[in-house]
């Protein structure tokens, strides 16, 4: 699966950015499509980063939400400046 086909967009809320700087984690809505490690790959690719872990869930508007830790290597708030959500 492409990496951009398996990223739909970066979600920020609150609680979402709280997780950024708290657990080094970014959030992500998904192709319902994707697996773990679709999505683990995806970012990988797309951010240079390393991913440690990818836990999902869907909501209950019917998207899959994707919570990406990131190593401890690498900061989730730096990739989140780059994406412009933080």
């Amino acid at each position: 699966m492409d990496p951009y086909d398996v990223i739909l967009y970066p979600l920020m809320t609150e609680s979402a950015s709280l997780m950024v700087e708290k657990e080094n984690k970014l959030v992500f809505i998904v192709n319902l499509k994707a697996t773990k490690l679709d999505i683990k790959l995806a970012v990988e690719e797309l951010y240079e980063v390393e991913v440690e872990k990818v836990t999902i869930t869907i909501t209950p508007n019917g998207e899959k939400k994707a919570f990406v830790k990131l190593s401890p290597k690498y900061k989730a708030a730096d990739v989140a400046i780059k994406l412009g959500i933080l």
